[in-house]
């Protein structure tokens, strides 16, 4: 029987590393993570990787697999995920995607463009720029360098402002072009995605109540690691929920409560994000994931039979 992959969505806190595994154990598959931050090795709580009792002997790719050090973008992954869903395949498998992130999900399953390699300096360059200028200056600085990205960028989108004035550096611009092949049906291999759908005011209090689990088994004394290390983090792992707040925590900035809050909010606008780009990707199949696991993945099992 010729297998397709198997991809599985939703936000962040929805249960859908659980039911992978679930789903993984019942039609003999193996994971891989489309998760852009799940990737580091050493931030394993922090970005709630799963443990190996929660793997359930399931293999796992793409989790934990890059040094912190390394700078490490979507065309990378996009290479490392064909690889392995490609080997996954080749091994009378069934891969299971989980994301994780939209972009990243794409990237795993479709042939997708990605701009330029920018280098690493440039890029360090650019934001203490953006910085120094503030966000009108910065934004009008964009306007002359790439005015069809400026109009699409809020000057106060400070992260989205500095990577369109990195792809301006090497001539490539951060407004999508024509042939965009995020929001196509185009997949690599065949492919069925399924949307978790699941009510919000559950996911918020699933982060609320995971937050401080992760800081306690570990999160914080990851970071405190991370920092002593002699080589910086990339500014690719630096952007990993929590880095920031924990290294003001470590710094006395604040206080853990205030930490608490902060990577609480910040993964409830993530879990926001994730419900955006699930509702441009196309043609998914929606599931219900206001159920127990089990019931989830049943309910997928089922519907690959068909």
């Amino acid at each position: 029987m010729e297998r397709s992959v198997v991809a599985i969505f939703g936000p962040t806190a929805s249960g859908k590393s659980a039911v992978a595994v679930a789903l993984a154990q019942a039609i003999d598959g193996e994971i891989v993570s489309a998760d852009s931050m799940q990737i580091y090795r050493g931030l394993e709580r922090l970005t709630n990787q799963p443990t190996p009792t929660e793997q359930g002997g399931i293999p796992h790719h793409l989790i934990g697999h890059i040094e912190p050090t390394v700078f490490y973008d979507v065309s990378r992954f996009a290479t490392d995920a064909h690889a392995a869903i490609d080997s996954i395949l080749v091994r009378d498998r069934t891969p299971i995607v989980v994301g994780g992130s939209g972009l990243y999900l794409r990237a795993a399953l479709a042939e997708v463009s990605f701009p330029p390699h920018v280098d690493p300096d440039e890029r360090v360059r650019i934001a203490a720029e953006v910085e120094r200028l503030g966000p009108v200056e910065a934004h009008a600085w964009l306007t002359r360098e790439d005015s069809e990205a400026a109009v699409r960028i809020a000057p106060t989108d400070t992260r989205r402002v500095v990577r369109a004035l990195e792809l301006a550096s090497v001539g490539a611009s951060l407004a999508p072009s024509g042939n965009d092949q995020l929001w196509t049906r185009t997949t690599r291999q065949p492919t069925r995605i399924f949307a978790l759908q699941i009510d919000r005011a559950r996911v918020h209090t699933q982060i609320n109540a995971r937050t401080p689990m992760l800081l306690d088994q570990g999160g914080i004394a990851e970071v405190e690691h991370l920092l002593q290390r002699p080589t910086a983090p990339s500014t690719t792992a630096a952007r990993a929920h929590g880095v920031a707040d924990v290294t003001r925590l470590l710094a006395g900035e604040i206080d853990r409560a205030e930490c608490e809050r902060l990577l609480s909010v910040r993964t409830r606008q993530y879990a926001k994000r994730q419900d955006t780009w699930l509702r441009k990707l196309p043609a998914t199949e929606p599931i219900d994931a206001n159920r127990p696991i089990a019931a989830i993945a049943a309910d997928i099992a089922a519907q690959l039979q068909r």
